[in-house]
């Protein structure tokens, strides 16, 4: 890559994250609306650790989509 486009490259990765945090948030957003619980005081205050473990997979799963979804494969 030469140098005169690592300003383009560093602007398109910089949008592209900013996309990718927003639809993240987004889906965070939309499973505390669907739980018919507080996730936050399932896991901070009882310690459902089985929440946490699931929670995790959505986050990591989310996360493997958006990657996917801005890398174009």
């Amino acid at each position: 890559m030469k140098l005169d486009h690592l300003g383009e490259a560093a602007v398109s990765s910089a949008v592209f994250a900013g996309i990718g945090l927003v639809v993240f948030g987004l889906a965070f957003w939309v499973m505390n609306k669907l739980s018919p619980f507080s996730i936050k005081k399932e896991i901070e205050e009882d310690q459902n650790v089985a929440l946490a473990v699931i929670m995790a997979g959505v986050i990591i799963g989310v996360s493997l989509i958006i990657s996917a979804a801005i890398s174009g494969s």
